[in-house]
């Protein structure tokens, strides 16, 4: 299957946004754009009452950005735009007027367990660990770190960023408050999003407007902050030390 992003809306109003990649869904800039608008479409329309976001295939959620892509960055300007790509999703998660649901079928890794993050209630099954493995090519999740850590703590973000090297159990996610529920399998998963799904569409859509205000109260800078966190990235990739962690990455690869 080629790379892609659909938008699918029930006759309820749940609309479900899927992203694909064959990459382990690992997503290149070009995805982040359509994902980062199809957000915002999407909760713009009238008729959408509820957002689920997913992707494709069985494995993995998603690998984070591209690697090739990342390796073909020459200039801090190029730097720049490809680290905003997961900085625009989320913000278009954070400032969509409805509800978005996370459904996280398997391992979420570096701007993957971002996207988590910047859903509003995550649902995820016993496959779903978590990485940041920023640390080992000589940067850090500095785009997507505000959004996890406005869900699980300082303390928490810390120990997932500092231990690059280490996958975290969706138990240790949850506890964490990343996932709000996790499940044995996707097909109780997919049950239970369902459910939840249909409920919120019988609720009052301008309380869901404030409550959505609420929950991300204190982020109204993030359009700023997170470009900056990229400009940083972007900084940080083209130094002896990035390009060396890289090289070896490519070679084992």
């Amino acid at each position: 299957m080629e790379p892609h992003v659909t938008a699918d809306l029930s006759p309820e109003g749940v609309a479900t946004i899927t992203f694909f990649h064959p990459a382990q869904n690992a997503m290149p800039s070009f995805l982040l754009r359509q994902l980062a608008e199809t957000i915002q479409e999407t909760g713009q329309n009238p008729a959408t009452k509820v957002i689920i976001l997913q992707s494709g295939g069985e494995r993995t959620f998603c690998a984070g950005a591209s690697f090739d892509e990342l390796a073909a960055i020459q200039t801090e300007e190029e730097g720049l735009t490809f680290f905003s790509g997961f900085a625009n999703v989320i913000n278009a998660c954070r400032t969509s007027p409805v509800i978005i649901l996370g459904r996280v079928q398997g391992k979420a890794v570096g701007g993957g367990v971002g996207l988590a993050a910047a859903t509003d209630y995550c649902f995820a099954t016993q496959h779903a660990a978590i990485r940041l493995s920023e640390l080992l090519i000589g940067i850090g999740p500095f785009v997507v770190g505000p959004a996890i850590e406005h869900k699980i703590g300082v303390s928490a973000f810390s120990q997932l960023t500092l231990n690059a090297s280490t996958f975290y159990s969706a138990t240790w996610a949850q506890n964490k408050g990343l996932y709000s529920e996790v499940f044995e399998t996707t097909a109780e998963l997919d049950t239970a999003i369902s459910a939840f799904a249909r409920a919120l569409t019988a609720y009052h859509p301008a309380a869901l407007q404030e409550l959505k205000k609420v929950f991300w109260q204190g982020t109204e800078h993030w359009n700023t902050l997170l470009t900056e966190r990229a400009a940083i990235s972007g900084r940080l990739v083209l130094s002896d030390f990035t390009r060396a962690a890289i090289a070896r990455m490519k070679a084992k690869n």
